[in-house]
Parts: C-alpha cells; structure tokens; sequence
C-alpha cells in the first residue's frame, strides 16, 4: 500500500492545482485520518508510517506552488489547525497553547508538529483549498463559497478523498458583472 499513497496524492493534488492555481498567498488545508488510508476506521490505528508518506507528497507540492499549509487536528483538539508561525501571524491568528499528539490530534498533525520550522496551533483558518483524506471533514475552515473539485484520484490508500477549491461570494442580481 505504501508504494500507492504517494502517487495518488500527486495526481490528487495536481487535480486540484490545475483548477485552484494555488501561489504562496494561499492556504491549502489538509485533513487526514491515517487509520483510514490504511482501511481502519477514523482514529483507531494511526500511524506515522503514513504520516511521513503524506508529509512528503505535500512538502513537494508546497515546494512547486509555494502554498501555505495547514493541518487539521481531530475532535478531539476540536479540529485545531496546525501551522507555521509566519502563517498565524501573517492571517493574525491567535496561538492556542496544545501540542497535537497521536492520541489527541491525529497522527498526521503529531508528525507535522516535528517537522515545521516553528509550528503554533490556531483555533481555526479560512483556507482557500482544502485536501480530505478519510472523511475528516475540512469544510469549517474553508473560506466562502466551497466549491468541489473532482479528481481522478477517488482515495488514497484506502481513504475515501475529496477536494476543494474557494471561490468569492456572488452578490447582487440580475445586472450584476462578476469577475469569477
């Protein structure tokens, strides 16, 4: 199953790259259940194996588009978002005072938490894409309007996923002119 995690997230993301045209303004929040990539239900077998896997294919995307990642935590940090300092600051984002351990946070967000240069935790964000794997649901912290974005790549491991690009709001009426 390892050798099929990485691919799939290239081709997931670059799916969602071509739609989102993600630059190092943006945000991509990631939701991950690792129990579910390797066909456990939702937080009952994480594992940093995994973790590392996905750490990988998303540091390489972040490489070649510049985004600004973020993580979300599991319930039972209430879905917390993990990421860089100069993120929270940059999105003036209050820290929140937890570290995201396997068992309370998720494996993904654990291992990341070892890997940022300056990690702080924030209670939310409002992301401009968004990157489920395992039915996490990152739809809290995706900026109005979510709008899907389909993709070849329908799981990752054996975690169902889903994608999603942001759009703003259409207001007015019938005369209204729109730029989207």
């Amino acid at each position: 199953m390892k050798d099929s995690i990485a691919p799939a997230l290239t081709k997931a993301l670059s799916d969602l790259q071509d739609v989102a045209h993600l630059t190092e303004e943006d945000v991509l929040i990631v939701g991950t259940s690792t129990s579910e990539v390797v066909g456990k239900h939702i937080g009952s077998s994480g594992t940093t194996d995994v973790a590392h896997e996905l750490w990988q294919g998303l540091q390489a995307f972040q490489g070649k588009t510049g985004v600004q990642l973020a993580f979300q935590c599991c319930e039972h940090l209430n879905r917390a978002i993990l990421i860089e300092k100069t993120t929270a600051k940059e999105l003036r984002l209050d820290p929140v005072a937890a570290i995201p351990v396997a068992t309370a946070g998720g494996s993904m967000a654990a291992y990341v938490y070892g890997k940022l240069k300056n990690p702080v935790m924030v209670e939310e964000i409002q992301a401009d894409a968004g990157i489920d794997i395992g039915d996490t649901f990152i739809g809290m912290h995706l900026k109005k309007v979510a709008v899907p974005v389909r993709s070849t790549v329908s799981e990752i491991g054996e975690a169902h996923v889903t994608l999603a690009r942001t759009r703003p709001k259409l207001i007015g009426g019938e005369r209204t002119v729109y730029t989207v």
